[in-house]
């Protein structure tokens, strides 16, 4: 999905066909100043937080005020035409933006890292700070006048979450007496090695004791990560009294947790396409509950019992599970842990800092304030309605014989000690003469050789242009049809910042955080003339080697924008840093300027934050609305006759026995099954079962929870139940006749059933919905899957599944589904349940068990990643970028909560996202840019987490420099997930001709604006000489093609991986690659895990390359193909294939056996070093020359002629026609 586009993007092409456009949601925040803050500004409460030891536990008394919930989506309203031109760079359509924010009932557990050790408290100044929050006696009053009200369904908005105490912010702006922990993570599920993190070390002379004995604060323990039973306690000061001791009661449940579920009204059936704006409010369930737990249910075998309904609920004794004797009647329930009193509250002012794990705002009601918003003037501009386009630029002059040189401004700040060895050891005068405010300003500074004034880093930053030196290598112009070669035979890297030695080593990695240009243009007219695409590509949640997990009491962040302290904030001197964003400066909290691996004082320019960009936090309770969730999975399972006969519960019946206790979680975590034909059955596997009991609901208009306590349960504690249920469903319909799938009340069910917690819903379908809510009609029309004009129905035929994504979205539920099918299904609508929720998307088209063996074993692996694989609960990313910059299109799967807040119930480590870019103001006040992303989450172990990735990139005042840093794999995926808006907001030929245009517009402006060539040949620099070979690529591709007979479900899915894949794996789907590997050796391999990897060189994909003796590897990123030449060598075809020549080779063979031969194990290697870390598992086909298998693997050859494509070379003359016009 996408974000709604506020603001056109202005470099239009007048070629191409307008497009519907509109205004997003507001959401700005208010701006920030001092005193006390409105409600709305960004960042939770400036006061402390006192929390029990037994927070995040089982459901208490928790207190929530009534709180507005509102009932249900509005009506689309289809946006008017505008006079924009169709603009490839800017946004398609809009997205709804809802605050829609739910409790939950999880404990916290202990995690993965293991931090040793503790120091004396840091030194605490009292005293009142500008920011301090006045608002401690209303807080009280929430407490001591909803004392006893219980925890609720979620009706209410979670306004104030008094249910933690006092209010909801720890260690304020007073400096925390706690130490802080800092571990170098190694993510692989192994212990964490950690070093230890203290505040002040022992006996240091700037410490103090910060409480007397008289007023010894209360302290609760950390969780310890590596060896339960063992805490580290910490300080926490509160500035209230203590509340009523009776708020703290405990609920026990046999299922562990509170299960109260609550049926969904007024869901209305407006139609709605992609390119409305969301003008209404989620649709919720009413603030009564009515799902109870019958009595009679709990017999074993129960026929047509009705509670409270008039649709019968029939129970049955499962066939072919085991009948268990139930525990002693005696036996006590354990609870999951301890809950202790709260502790006396202690009184204490904030001190003004820049500080800490609070800010000075109220306390937190949304995960907007939650996480803390950017800078407020900039939200407005992003939630404005699209502007006109601007005045068109004049005529560029005559091109230069020799591209200038940018002129780079002076820098604000960047004064971390990481300058050129010519410029550490300068002096700079102890006071310029400027105001603190002031970007110049540097103050006094004791330690001159670390913070140097502002002249000594522009010498340092400076010459930064690239035509301060002889012309790059990007620069090099190409005369596009005169190269053959233009394919490099090395993988294509990321282009590095044209930045010093220091910052190029300080920035983040270009495989979770990269940009389309790594040059940014200092205003939107030389954007315009660059005629590029602008944003950013985001793999935020990836599996890392190395993440530094940093837990302190003190996350520092600026209080005007709320960024993250990173590597590239500059310390004016050794008390105050200037946020490089929005360039407030902010004071340096005491606890900062300890650092833990010199373990000396006064040194934060050394701490880990800020010498890492990308850095994970363990979050305080500031960064909750509600304890946190326990991991919470539920299986929905079609079993109508066609799922049967696919035998798709088979294989996964048996993953998940095999991979059961390798679920992400805790003991907390929870599980539950549901299956449906035409009515639905659910399965109560509470502990103390002799076996497992299915309850059957027939009643699909009207569905409810039979049990709402029984039907989700404690993974371990019913382990035995699960797996004989498991064992038993395989065979449990093998004599089905029934032939409708009710998928919709199914879906209905499992979000009341999962409403009261949040986790994951994982929905196996096998047909077009056929009954009840959300049924569907086949809209494929055969004949015209090889249409060279119209592609219709790219768009979802009904609003029913966006508007339950919607609503599980706001229940902290994300939908992912599995679509096995071998007849249309309409991938197209039911993708919405995935898409909106921050789910994900799997597709299996002519799954059979048997008949395609090859689609069975690639379930199998991806269920293995995807049962394995880490996730996160309860997410929301936002992304920050330097002031002057705004953000107006997202892409990828989630729901856009605010103007920059993205909402993943779920978030996994193969989801990618996309945002795009313009310039609002102008940059010539700075010569960087950066970019932040933070995602806050709640691990499988429940501690709730941040990662923070920071992009430094130079701003450039050169056309040729935009040029010369042009990413351009970046660009192609960015213009990817563009085009799919497109075709879907617009038509397949639109996105086409946008795809065409943005290869014209790029190449004619470098044509007549740099290169002084003549203008007769296609000349691109050396940076953009692969962009047209890429978006020829594209328009082959299965989402875009025509004229080659595709399946509208394939078309749909292929639309949707662009999507949501990060780029690594999205570049292999839109161009493979090609290897020779039948002449594979050990020289330039790789040694990976012991294991020597060849690396052969890469082909281009044209048929001209392949020889009949020789055998050959395409990589297409979820498919291999490995081609055998008629002609290969008998040796290979032995060595590898284990036949003896190529006759013998079957036509349909998916593997390579295991031959203990040289060529076996290169071969076996390489192929599995490309299979690693991939998000699906790649499916492997041999082709042989002349099968009539060889069809597919050459639609792929991209640089061929096809009847309805051009070559490669007849794009290029096309696109010089283009601009010679």
């Amino acid at each position: 999905m996408s974000a709604p586009a506020e603001s056109p993007h202005p470099a239009a092409s007048a070629r191409i066909p307008p497009k519907l456009g509109g205004a997003a949601a507001s959401g700005a925040a208010a701006p920030a100043g001092p005193g006390p803050a409105p409600h709305q500004q960004n960042g939770p409460a400036q006061s402390q937080m006192q929390v029990p030891s037994g927070y995040g536990l089982h459901p208490q008394n928790y207190i929530a005020p009534s709180g507005h919930y509102p009932q249900g989506p509005g009506k689309m309203t289809s946006l008017p035409l505008d006079s924009q031109c169709g603009d490839y760079y800017s946004g398609l359509y809009t997205v709804p933006t809802q605050n829609v924010v739910t409790p939950n009932t999880a404990s916290q557990q202990p995690g993965a890292q293991h931090m040793y050790g503790r120091a004396p408290p840091a030194p605490h100044i009292v005293g009142s700070a500008p920011g301090s929050f006045q608002g401690a006696a209303s807080s009280t009053s929430h407490l001591h006048t909803s004392a006893s009200q219980l925890y609720s369904p979620f009706v209410n908005h979670y306004s104030s979450p008094a249910m933690y105490s006092a209010n909801s912010s720890v260690a304020s702006q007073g400096f925390p007496s706690t130490c802080g922990h800092y571990a170098m993570s190694t993510v692989s599920n192994a212990a964490y090695p950690s070093v230890s993190y203290p505040s002040l070390p022992a006996g240091d002379p700037y410490g103090q004791q910060m409480f007397t004995s008289q007023n010894a604060p209360t302290v609760r323990p950390v969780r310890d990560n590596s060896f339960s039973g063992h805490s580290t306690a910490i300080s926490h000061p509160s500035p209230l009294p203590p509340p009523p001791s009776h708020q703290y009661h405990q609920q026990q449940s046999l299922s562990g947790c509170s299960t109260l579920s609550w049926s969904a009204s007024g869901l209305s059936s407006t139609q709605d396409n992609l390119i409305r704006n969301h003008t209404g409010s989620l649709a919720t369930a009413n603030s009564n509950p009515t799902n109870t737990v019958a009595d009679s249910l709990s017999c074993p075998v129960m026929q047509n019992v009705k509670p409270l309904k008039s649709s019968p609920v029939v129970s049955t004794v499962l066939p072919g599970a085991s009948r268990r004797t139930p525990p002693a009647a005696d036996r006590p329930a354990e609870p999951l842990a301890s809950v202790t009193q709260p502790s006396e509250l202690l009184q204490q002012k904030g001190v003004d800092s820049s500080s800490t794990t609070s800010s000075a705002s109220p306390m937190p009601n949304s995960y907007d304030a939650l996480e803390g918003g950017s800078y407020p003037d900039m939200l407005s501009s992003s939630a404005s309605s699209p502007a006109p386009d601007p005045a068109p630029e004049p005529d560029p002059a005559p091109a230069p014989s020799a591209p200038q040189p940018s002129k780079m401004a002076k820098p604000f700040g960047y004064g971390y000690p990481t300058l050129q060895p010519g410029y550490q050891n300068a002096t700079a005068p102890l006071n310029s003469g400027v105001p603190p405010s002031s970007p110049g300003y540097s103050g006094f500074q004791p330690y001159a050789q670390q913070y140097p004034g502002m002249n000594q880093l522009s010498s340092s930053l400076g010459g930064l242009s690239l035509q301060s030196s002889p012309q790059p290598e990007s620069l090099r112009p190409v005369d596009l049809t005169q190269e053959r070669n233009i394919l490099p035979t090395t993988p294509v890297w990321a282009p590095v910042p044209n930045l010093n030695v220091d910052l190029k080593k300080l920035n983040c990695s270009p495989d979770s955080f990269r940009c389309t240009l790594t040059n940014i243009p200092q205003t939107q007219a030389l954007l315009n003339k660059a005629k590029l695409p602008l944003g950013l590509l985001l793999h935020p949640f990836r599996d890392l080697t190395q993440l530094p997990v940093i837990t302190s009491n003190t996350i520092v962040r600026c209080r005007s924008c709320r960024t993250y302290i990173n590597p590239f904030v500059s310390f004016i001197d050794q008390r105050r840093w200037k946020c490089n964003l929005c360039y407030r400066v902010n004071d340096v909290p005491e606890e900062f300027m300890y650092n833990p691996l010199t373990r000396s004082y006064g040194e934060p320019h050394k701490r880990p934050e800020v010498q890492n960009s990308t850095v994970e936090f363990i979050a305080s309770s500031d960064y909750m609305l509600r304890p946190p969730q326990p991991a919470v999975y539920l299986f929905v399972l079609d079993v109508s006759h066609n799922a049967v006969e696919a035998g798709y519960l088979t294989i996964l019946c048996q993953s998940l026995l095999e991979n059961l206790d390798k679920l992400p979680g805790d003991s907390r975590t929870r599980i539950g099954f549901m299956t449906f034909d035409s009515t639905i059955h659910f399965y109560n596997l509470q502990e103390g079962l002799s076996q497992p009991q299915m309850l059957i609901v027939s009643d699909i208009d009207d569905v409810f929870l039979p049990t709402p306590d029984s039907l989700l349960v404690n993974l371990y504690e019913s382990k035995e139940l699960i797996k004989d249920l498991l064992n038993a469903l395989p065979s449990m319909f093998t004599n089905t006749r029934e032939t409708h799938s009710a998928l919709g009340p199914a879906l209905q069910a499992a979000f009341k059933l999962m409403s009261p917690t949040g986790g994951r819903v994982s929905v196996f379908q096998t047909q077009l919905p056929s009954l009840g809510a959300g049924l569907l009609q086949s809209r494929e029309d055969p004949n015209q899957r090889s249409s060279t004009k119209v592609v219709q129905h790219l768009g979802p035929a009904t609003d029913f599944y966006k508007k339950l994504a919607l609503d599980c979205s706001g229940q902290q539920t994300a939908v992912d589904l599995f679509l096995l099918s071998s007849q249309y299904s309409d991938l197209a609508s039911l993708a919405c349940v995935s898409k909106y929720s921050a789910g994900c998307i799997y597709y299996y088209p002519s799954f059979h068990y048997t008949h395609n063996p090859s689609q069975a074993e690639k379930l199998q692996k991806d269920l293995k990643r995807y049962l394995t694989r880490k996730i996160g609960f309860e997410a929301v990313m936002r992304i920050r970028c330097t002031k002057g910059l705004s953000m107006h299109t997202f892409h990828g799967n989630f729901f856009v909560r605010s103007t920059d807040l993205l909402s993943l119930a779920n978030i996994n480590p193969d989801a990618g996202f996309a945002v795009q870019l313009s310039i609002e103001e102008n940059l010539t006040d700075t010569s960087l840019v950066c970019f932040q992303t933070a995602l806050l989450y709640t691990s499988s172990k429940g501690e709730r987490r941040i990662r923070v990735h920071t992009l430094c990139l130079p701003v450039v005042s050169s056309l040729a420099d935009v040029y010369a840093g042009v990413d351009v794999q970046a660009a192609i995926c960015l213009l990817a997930n563009m085009a799919v808006d497109r075709s879907i907001s617009s038509s397949l030929s639109d996105a086409r001709d946008a795809l065409v245009n943005a290869v014209v517009d790029s190449l004619s402006a470098y044509g007549s604006t740099v290169s002084n060539l003549q203008h007769s040949a296609l000349v691109a620099p050396n940076s953009l000489k692969l962009f047209p070979l890429y978006v020829l690529a594209l328009l082959k591709q299965k989402a875009f093609r025509t004229g080659t007979s595709t399946r509208l479900d394939d078309r749909v899915y292929a639309m949707c991986q662009i999507k949501c894949q990060p780029l690594v794996h999205l570049m292999k789907m839109i161009h493979p690659n090609l290897y020779r590997i039948d002449r594979l050796t050990d020289e330039g391999a790789i040694h990976v895990n012991d294991r020597v990897v060849p690396q052969p060189p890469l082909q281009k994909l044209s048929a001209e390359k392949l020889t009949r003796e020789g055998a050959f590897l395409m990589d297409c990123g979820s498919v291999f193909y490995i081609w055998i030449g008629k002609s290969c060598d008998n040796n290979f075809i032995e060595d590898v294939l284990g036949y003896p020549n190529f006759a013998s080779i079957p036509q349909k063979m998916t593997y390579l056996p295991e031959l203990d031969t040289l060529s076996s194990e290169r071969a076996r290697s390489f192929i599995t070093w490309l299979r690693d870390n991939r998000p699906l598992s790649p499916v492997l086909h041999v082709v042989k020359d002349e099968s009539p298998a060889k069809t597919e693997f050459f639609q792929h050859l991209i640089e061929d002629r096809t009847e309805a494509a051009f070559s490669y070379y007849e794009f290029l003359l096309h696109i010089q026609q283009q601009i010679c016009k």
